[in-house]
């Protein structure tokens, strides 16, 4: 039977228990912890690993010494590239998942869940460089963004369709759209506008040419602004496709160098624009997608270590209770503690 020993009881006037000295818990190894008899709710002090311990009705569980903590985040890969061939459709923009507030992630679902994390871990973020060729991904934690599609290809959003390839590329789920389709081949061949993550690109063909499918806007940072948009359609002499707001590149339509075609901007995640000119032409420019960007955003009292190989900047949000980290280039290791 079990037994209380006390030298004293009185009321305490605030109505919760309250003991003057240090309340001390009964002490077991984690071997004499296990041969107990014990029911959910039993509370000990394990010697072995140094922590407490209760019973959950079927096992004992420690208590963690790094809690949890809520962080949300926006993880945008790196847009398509344009590479150095003719006729080719806008770039589809690089990947776009969000966590923050009620914005919306990539083609149009709804804002995810923001992520649980452990303090004194570490969680690998990655920036995705922009090239002229499908986009790399970026990363944050267990969150990977797709790179954008180039031309007809698939991607976070897919690139537009051209000359002898008509379809547009496929978007991830959840992350992008695709690309524009061709209808037509005629001269002067207008291609499809690349993706976005807020819409698909434009139809192109013949004299028709496709506008890169618009991004979408986030505030967290403090200020909106677009990401992610789609590169622009081209074509041989007629119009020029518009990059979608959010980074897209304008499509070229110059047919003797088809050089006037744009990249993706710098850390948005903009698809580059759609080239022209002919077959054979030593005079077409390749052109790079945007490179990506993480921004993270998490309560004041929390500290971060951003590990070598990282380019980013810690601040906070006006009056906000909040504290912002934006990482623009690289890759490494980030971990948290409280302050």
């Amino acid at each position: 039977m079990s037994e209380l020993k006390t030298n004293k009881i009185s009321t305490n006037d605030t109505n919760n228990v309250a003991i003057d000295t240090a309340l001390g818990l009964k002490s077991y190894d984690t071997t004499a912890r296990d041969a107990l008899t014990s029911v959910a709710g039993d509370i000990i002090y394990n010697t072995t690993d140094n922590k407490l311990n209760y019973y959950n009705g079927s096992s004992w569980v420690e208590t963690s010494s790094t809690p949890a903590f809520t962080i949300s985040y926006l993880v945008i890969a790196a847009g398509g590239g344009s590479p150095a061939s003719p006729n080719r459709g806008g770039a589809g923009a690089g990947g776009y998942r969000n966590s923050y507030a009620s914005e919306t992630s990539g083609a149009g679902s709804s804002t995810e869940t923001p992520l649980s994390l452990a303090l004194s871990t570490n969680y690998t973020v990655t920036i995705g460089a922009g090239g002229t060729g499908t986009g790399n991904d970026s990363v944050f934690a267990t969150i990977t963004s797709d790179g954008g599609g180039q031309g007809g290809s698939a991607g976070g959003s897919g690139g537009g369709g051209y000359y002898n390839n008509g379809s547009g590329g496929a978007g991830t789920a959840n992350q992008g759209n695709a690309g524009g389709n061709v209808s037509g081949n005629g001269n002067p061949y207008g291609t499809g506008g690349g993706g976005g993550a807020g819409g698909a690109g434009g139809t192109g063909g013949g004299s028709s040419v496709g506008a890169g499918g618009v991004g979408l806007e986030s505030s967290i940072t403090g200020t909106a602004t677009y990401r992610a948009g789609g590169g622009g359609g081209s074509s041989e002499g007629g119009g020029r496709g518009a990059g979608g707001n959010g980074g897209g590149g304008i499509g070229s339509n110059d047919k003797t160098s088809g050089g006037n075609n744009g990249a993706g901007g710098t850390n948005t995640g903009g698809g580059a624009g759609g080239t022209s000119g002919y077959q054979g032409s030593n005079n077409i420019v390749a052109r790079n997608g945007g490179s990506g960007i993480v921004i993270i955003r998490f309560p004041f009292q929390y500290g971060i270590t951003i590990g070598a190989g990282l380019t980013a900047t810690v601040g906070a949000i006006g009056n906000s209770t909040d504290k912002i980290v934006t990482f623009t280039e690289g890759t490494g290791n980030v971990s948290f503690t409280e302050i």
